[in-house]
Formats: C-alpha cells, structure tokens, sequence
C-alpha cells in the first residue's frame, strides 16, 4: 500500500464516522435536515474514496475513474443543500444540476488528453471549485457569526484550493503517467492531505455551528410561554434582571407594566377552555405587535402578563398601558361575536434606584391589584421610589391614570 493509498484509507474511515455522526444529529433533532444532507456528503465521499482506491487496481478504468469524480462532485452539492438548509436559504437546485452535469461531461470530454497537461488538470479541478463556491455564497448572503464566518473562510480556501490543485502538480513533480502511477506521486500524498485537513476543518465547523444552534433552540424552548408564543416566567425574570443590572451603570430608566385580563374564570366557565385560550392569545398577539424590539414581553401566569420597558420613564410606560388597554378593548376575538370583547387591568411602576426585580415587580403587582379593586379595565401606577431608596411595599401609595 502506497502512502496515497493509506491517506486515502484514513480518509474513508473518517468520512464514514462524519456520515454517521451527522446522520445521529438528523435523525435525533427531525428539525435539522442539513444534517442529514451532510450525512449524505460524507456518505458519498466514502464512496469516492472506494472507488479513488479501486481505480489503479482497475487499471485506470475509465467507469471507475468517472464514478469517483462524479461520486465527489455530488458529495459538493449535497453539502450545499445542507448549507441552504442550514442557513435557511433558498436551494439552487437548478445551478448544482447544471454543475453536476457540466463537471460530468468536462470529466468525459478530457479523458483522453495527457494526464500531465496543465489545462487538463485545470479543466478537471474547476466544477470542484466551482460547486463549493456555490456553498461560499450561500454563506456569504446568511446572517453571520463568530463561526460562521470561520466556516466561511474555510469554504473559500477550499474552493482556492481545488484551483490550486494544478500548480501543487507541477511544483510536486507532476501527477503520473497513469492512476496507477499517481497514488505512487509525491502530488498524490500533497493533494490527499491538504484535502483531509480541509474537510476536517469544514466537518469541525458544521459540527459546532449546528450544536450552537440546537442549544440556542432548547434556551429559546425553555424560556418560551407555548401558548401565547411569548417569555415563560423564568425568562421574563431573566431578562427583566438584566435590564435592571444595565440600569445602574447607564441611569436610563425601567418601567414595568403588569396586566390581567378581567374576568377571565368566567370566560373559561361560560364559553369554555378553547375560547379562553383564544383570548390568551389575542392579548399576547396585541402585546407582541405593540411592544418595540428593546422590550421584553412575557405571560407570567395563567391570564396574568408582564412588559419591561428599558428607556421608559412612568409616564410614558402608563401612556403605553393605556393604549393597550383601549386597543384590546376594541379586539374582537376569533369564533366569538364581532360585539363580544374583554377587557384588561394594567398596573405600571418605574424601577426605583438599587431596587430589585422582585421589588419593582411586588410595586407594580399592588398597582394591578388597585386597578382590579378600582373597577378593572383601567391602569394604575404605583409612586416612584424614593431617591436612594428601595422598593416600597406592596401597598404602596397608587395614582390612576
């Protein structure tokens, strides 16, 4: 066995654990098909490496020689369907068909010239370079992180890499009079190591991009109210926390909006569960369209559902509840009557200085509950702190709107 011929081993070897690596996470996450387009790269890089193996034992056949090309070329496409879905973008379909067939019959229209011709190399080498460029812009047009833009780096060098193929030849001493000769050439070694440690480099990449993504899907899963598509009570503390911690070092001002939908057991005992979950997501909707980018908007409890405002002082967060209320107010809710609605109670407090998430949350809470004594379908608002002070106690002194 020549020294090409053990790279080439190790290289099958290791693209049939990527394939089965990639399948496992396809297969076990049925939301991550470009894993399982991966899996299919690698699954048919292990056959362009059999027959890449078979080919001087058969005598340079002809068959055998178009099998690995093409097996290879359709390993690239099957890569950047996997970057499409990856990245969610649109499939070229009809560009790695026009690649695959074109790469084919280049491969069939240089058989017969010299093997050691420089234009041959090229020719043979381009659709390679050619398919993963397809996959750099695929990338390239994606929003983009830390390791998307490594993955991209490593796809571009690859693409250079195939058209570099040629020069290696000459530089190495050229690629053999015949494919038997080749896997004996230095060239052999050279071209078979460098594309070992790119393919590597890619598989490391896809690995970690995908793993980031699923653990951003399970954080997101477990923050995320499935009902009304909005935060869960841990989320929205997380996050109500975090605002309030960027409070003390920029002095920009917090408000918090309470809000509890008004009679909303009866709904559920007179129209049943179905309609009150309409109404939970009526609301939730409204709050989501309402609520601005920088704003952090949860269901807290059954029917009970908060908004931090960051930037937003008291008056501009009870103008804000306001609005909601008056908006929900004129909501009609789907399979109920056009002049059927319900109404909601709004309790509004400005994070006071040094006072803690809990504490604005047990201000703005007694806010809500003064809104829900006063009659429902109203906002009030508990005092500000006072200046070095913390929270007040939930039966702080509260103002209507």
């Amino acid at each position: 066995m020549t020294g090409a011929d053990f790279i080439i081993a190790i290289n099958l070897s290791i693209s049939g654990l990527l394939a089965v690596a990639f399948l496992a996470i396809g297969f076990l996450d049925g939301r991550r098909p470009a894993a399982r387009w991966f899996a299919l790269g690698f699954g048919l890089g292990v056959l362009n490496f059999l027959f890449e193996f078979l080919l001087p034992r058969a005598g340079g056949a002809f068959a055998v020689g178009l099998a690995a090309y093409a097996s290879f070329l359709a390993a690239l496409a099957a890569f950047d369907v996997g970057l499409a879905r990856l990245y969610a973008r649109k499939v070229p379909w009809r560009t790695l068909a026009l690649l695959f067939v074109a790469g084919c019959l280049v491969r069939i229209g240089i058989e017969g010239l010299p093997r050691d011709l420089f234009a041959r190399q090229l020719a043979y080498q381009f659709p390679y370079s050619a398919m993963q460029l397809v996959g750099v812009a695929l990338v390239w047009r994606a929003p983009r992180r830390l390791f998307d833009n490594l993955l991209l780096a490593v796809l571009a060098l690859s693409t250079l890499h195939y058209l570099a193929k040629p020069f290696m030849a000459a530089a190495s001493g050229g690629v053999g009079a015949s494919a038997g000769g080749y896997a004996g050439t230095f060239y052999a070694m050279v071209s078979q190591s460098s594309g070992t440690v790119l393919g590597l480099m890619v598989a490391l990449l896809l690995f970690i991009v995908l793993v980031r993504d699923i653990l951003e899907t399970l954080a997101t899963r477990s923050e995320t109210d499935p009902l009304s598509g909005l935060l869960n009570r841990r989320g929205f503390e997380e996050r109500r926390d975090h605002a309030l911690r960027q409070r003390a070092s920029s002095g920009l001002p917090v408000s918090l909006v309470l809000c509890d939908l008004d009679h909303f057991k009866a709904v559920n005992d007179t129209h049943g569960h179905a309609v009150g979950d309409r109404v939970i997501v009526a609301f939730a909707t409204l709050l989501a369209e309402r609520a601005a980018g920088h704003h952090a908007v949860g269901r807290v409890g059954g029917e009970e559902f908060a908004i931090l405002l960051p930037g937003a002082n008291l008056p501009a967060a009870r103008l804000f509840a306001e609005t909601l209320r008056s908006a929900f107010a004129a909501t009609s809710i789907p399979g109920l009557r056009p002049d059927q609605h319900f109404t909601a109670s709004f309790g509004v407090a400005e994070a006071g200085r040094g006072e803690s998430g809990a504490e604005l949350q047990a201000r703005a809470d007694a806010a809500l509950y003064a809104a829900k004594r006063g009659g429902r379908d109203c906002v009030r608002s508990a005092e500000p702190t006072p200046v070095g002070g913390g929270g007040r106690a939930p039966g702080a002194v509260l103002r209507s709107f």
